[in-house]
């Protein structure tokens, strides 16, 4: 089969961005529907001296799946699940969307354990960034459960990884499908030891399926991938409480890691950090926008909020833990009316809406904001820092934010100590200022030991920060790996570095 190579006309103009709000350009696009056709747009690529840029649903933020020229490769045809195989495990294609294969495992009460808030992301994207969400905090990010790929190089040639496959030390030596031998030696990066997804994931002895988990497409296309699936957890429970201030959170947030001494049965599935900005933008929202009318009302007394989930086989262990964790609520100030409890999937999943709605609040006033300034976007951070780092690095957010006169919403994954800071700028002058600040932010989490993308990926958004973060020695050693895979350095040119 050969896939149909088109020049590039209007028809297309979706496919020349992402929900980074970037715009690209491009020669080119091809819709492959399987790997032969993925090979031949290759090849035509190959011939006429086009770089690709692979795309999958294009829900990244990070500008990854934006082309700068040449051939747009999307996989959103490739879309084929296989059928549950012994061990729980399911091979996907990468077009298949997130909530296509939650749903169909819903019916053999199963679950692909990584939780992006973005639940029309393609699995291939996942795979690309390494993504995770809130239930990441418990069960790890997309890499975990990744057993096998099939990746196919720049040439038309392929791999098949599985889990298990090892660099020997730093040694690297695989074999293609067309017998070509591939030989390196991994570099020494100092790799973050918090939530990443900040350039190639290299170690000594690692599993080599992970150097690709997380490469942004900038090493090949994964043309398909053997999943590992978990049974539905018998017991979900959720709550969601509501602080008078945010100190007393992020005290419960160490009290829930067990950091306080008191370590719960039933350690946290997530959790979730809402600030005072964050529940004041939700308030907005529900007064003055029909689509938010479904939203619980917030009483002007809640000040910072934390979602948590629980999973367990046995209700008992889940009871104890909220038991505990209300005994705690209750000396921070928070009250039973203070508290919204979840016990079926139902409840969770309104609970959940809840948590979604914040960044379709920040994006809708900044596309408000845009009609006035049409190049304006918001500013996302998206770092992680080693846990005892928790309340420096959020003082560090605030006073920044407030010395800059700038508005701001923080939200997200605290358990991971991760949390987006959405900067919104009024103007373009709001977004420089913003833009140095993150800047400045961005040395200080490095410091801290931390990482610059802990879930979103470096795309073409974030390569100062990866700079920044392993200096140019660390770059020119993740160049080359590029190089040794990509030789000809065709693909998706502009991520990463």
């Amino acid at each position: 089969m050969t896939a149909t190579v088109q020049d590039f006309g209007p028809e297309f103009t979706d496919y020349l961005r992402d929900e980074s709000r970037r715009t690209g350009r491009a020669a080119a696009i091809a819709l492959p529907r399987n790997e032969d056709e993925v090979r031949h747009a290759l090849q035509v690529a190959r011939q006429r001296g086009w770089t690709v840029t692979p795309q999958g649903a294009r829900t990244g933020i990070a500008a990854g799946a934006v082309p700068e020229g040449g051939l747009i490769l999307n996989l959103s045809h490739m879309n084929h699940m296989g059928p549950v195989q012994p061990g729980e495990r399911i091979t996907v294609e990468p077009g298949v969307v997130l909530s296509e294969l939650q749903t169909a495992l819903a019916g053999r009460n199963l679950f692909f354990p990584p939780d992006p808030t973005e639940r029309s992301a393609s699995i291939g994207g996942m795979l690309s960034c390494n993504a995770s969400g809130a239930l990441s905090y418990h069960y790890g990010p997309t890499r975990n459960w990744v057993r096998s790929a099939r990746i196919m190089l720049a040439d038309g040639d392929t791999l098949h990884l599985e889990r298990g496959m090892k660099a020997r030390a730093r040694h690297v030596d695989l074999v293609t499908g067309a017998g070509r031998r591939i030989r390196t030696e991994l570099p020494l990066l100092d790799m973050p030891s918090v939530k990443s997804a900040a350039g190639y994931h290299v170690r000594p002895d690692m599993d080599l399926l992970d150097l690709f988990i997380g490469m942004e497409g900038t090493l090949g296309i994964i043309t398909a991938a053997e999943l590992q699936l978990l049974p539905q957890p018998h017991c979900r429970n959720a709550l969601t409480a509501f602080f008078p201030n945010e100190p007393a959170a992020l005290q419960c947030v160490h009290f829930l890691r067990g950091e306080t001494g008191i370590r719960l049965p039933s350690p946290p599935a997530a959790i979730e950090f809402f600030d005072a900005h964050a529940l004041n933008l939700l308030r907005q929202a529900k007064a003055g926008n029909p689509a938010f009318a479904k939203l619980p009302a917030l009483d002007s007394r809640f000040h910072t909020a934390l979602y948590v989930e629980f999973h367990s086989e046995d209700p008992a262990p889940v009871e104890e833990s909220i038991l505990l964790t209300a005994e705690h609520l209750q000396t921070a100030g928070v009250g039973e009316n203070d508290t919204w409890f979840a016990g079926s999937a139902r409840e969770i999943e309104t609970m959940k809406d809840f948590r979604h709605a914040t960044p379709e609040a920040v994006n809708l006033l900044i596309d408000q904001r845009r009609k006035q300034h049409p190049t304006l976007t918001k500013l996302g951070t998206d770092m992680s820092v080693p846990d005892p780092a928790l309340e420096r690095v959020m003082a560090l957010y605030h006073q920044g934010l407030a010395g800059a006169g700038l508005e701001y919403v923080i939200f997200g994954h605290i358990g991971n100590n991760h949390v987006h800071v959405n900067i919104l700028p009024r103007d373009m002058d709001d977004f420089q200022r913003g833009k140095a600040l993150y800047q400045e932010w961005a040395r200080a989490v490095v410091a801290l030991g931390g990482s610059v993308s802990a879930e979103h990926g470096i795309g073409k958004i974030k390569t100062p920060l990866l700079l920044q973060m392993f200096g140019e020695s660390g770059i020119a050693a993740m160049k080359h790996i590029k190089q040794v895979f990509d030789p000809e350095g065709r693909m998706n040119p502009g991520t990463l570095f």
